[in-house]
């Protein structure tokens, strides 16, 4: 059966009559093309019909792009999905499932793979329920499954909003810090606030982590941690990493409040990637700096 007129929801009852009269004053039966019903697009609750003033009051774009409508009454801008960072092809996929399934349990799937098991015996007679949470998995899955130089080459204009320039790192850098943290992000816009300590010394401490891992003996041992990354020569992540963790094993240091402190200075919080990956890319002497700069600061947050 040959379908060339797909309408979704409400669309469906001025319209369909309409074009089955057309074809009958025409004389145009025996052309007349099929005409399928998709099922309405639900709220988010699953109750009643999704609607642009839904979007606007839960916090989530209805339209593909950016939308200004006109009125008399003035502007009213409409956030779209290009905008708020979705990818096309997990728009896309996020869309097609809404009131259809592969007959299987797949989710991520290409446009040739939707054109080709697309079929309307696994299309669903209820409505379909809009779940944006779904749509920004759909995006994270697309995202880190990029290729790390592309997800770099997306980051650059994002680094530029913050005042960054992106040439004065080198492609394999920006690929190695977008590889350490797009499992976090949902959005390309999100790698900055996951991946800034790599660009910006910390100024401020999350606070909590301070009251918790910074203790009275701390600032002497981030003394001494200076004194033993002075001394290694290949401050790679692992010959680092077994140095380091050798060293606090040996003086019987805790292990969690060294290591957090440690991270806290550098990154300015208790969180983030492999901490030992994390000094590799910044270097020697940029973890030592920022090592001195957290003792001379957090002594006055702490106080």
């Amino acid at each position: 059966m040959e379908v060339s007129h797909v309408i979704r929801g409400e669309e469906w009852l001025p319209s369909a009559p309409l074009h089955v009269l057309l074809y009958e004053a025409f004389g145009w039966v025996d052309t007349m093309p099929q005409f399928v019903h998709l099922p309405l697009l639900l709220k988010p609750t699953g109750k009643g019909k999704l609607s642009k003033r839904d979007g606007k009051k839960l916090g989530f774009p209805v339209f593909p792009l950016e939308w200004h409508d006109n009125s008399e009454n003035g502007e009213e801008v409409w956030d779209g999905f290009r905008e708020t960072g979705f990818l096309p092809e997990a728009l896309v996929n996020f869309v097609a499932l809404l009131g259809w399934n592969p007959g299987d349990d797949r989710e991520i799937m290409s446009m040739d793979e939707l054109i080709k098991d697309f079929s309307f015996a696994h299309c669903s007679k209820s409505g379909a329920r809009f779940d944006f949470d779904k749509a920004k998995w759909f995006n994270h899955e697309y995202l880190i499954n990029k290729p790390d130089a592309e997800l770099a080459e997306m980051f650059k204009p994002v680094l530029a909003q913050h005042g960054i320039d992106a040439s004065q790192y080198s492609d394999e850098f920006l690929a190695r810090v977008v590889a350490m943290v797009k499992g976090r992000i949902t959005f390309v816009k999100d790698l900055w606030e996951q991946a800034r300590f790599f660009f910006v010394a910390p100024d401020a401490y999350a606070e909590k982590d301070v009251k918790k891992r910074w203790k009275e003996d701390t600032p002497r041992i981030m003394g001494e941690l200076i004194e033993v990354l002075r001394g290694i020569d290949d401050f790679s992540s692992k010959p680092s990493e077994d140095i380091v963790l050798g060293w606090i094993t040996d003086n019987g240091y805790h292990m969690g409040n060294v290591m957090n402190a440690f991270r806290l200075v550098v990154v300015g919080e208790c969180k983030g990637p492999h901490m030992f990956d994390i000094t590799e890319l910044l270097g020697k002497d940029e973890t030592i700096a920022r090592i001195q700069k957290g003792l001379e600061k957090i002594p006055s947050v702490n106080a």
